[in-house]
């Protein structure tokens, strides 16, 4: 999660960002961050749902630690803070991109 979206995400993103479509390219580079996110989530509740199968077969009472909500919620926030920065980073590209459309002089 740490890896891989913050890289993809906005190369993903620059397609549509280079044909000025600002919020499709946001769309995109979002649907790879939550995507990759909801995979992630969703490996690691096949990962605890057997551990816990594993415990009830062997006749034991055994919980994770910690709680799956925490370890599904982590996952969320960095997905989260990942997109809040692809669109930081989308608002300085399409900033640049409306500058260019104003002679040299006209521009700040």
């Amino acid at each position: 999660m740490a890896a891989g979206p913050p890289i993809v995400a906005p190369l993903v993103a620059l397609l549509a960002w280079r044909r000025k479509e600002m919020i499709l390219g946001n769309v995109a580079g979002t649907l790879v961050i939550f995507g990759t996110a909801m995979a992630l989530i969703l490996r690691e509740s096949f990962v605890l749902d057997r551990l816990v199968r594993q415990c009830i077969d062997a006749a034991l009472v055994c919980t994770p630690r910690p709680a799956p909500f925490y370890r599904y919620a982590i996952y969320a926030g960095l997905g989260l803070v990942q997109v809040v920065l692809l669109f930081l980073v989308s608002l300085r590209v399409e900033h640049r991109e409306r500058e260019r459309q104003y002679a040299p002089e006209w521009r700040r």
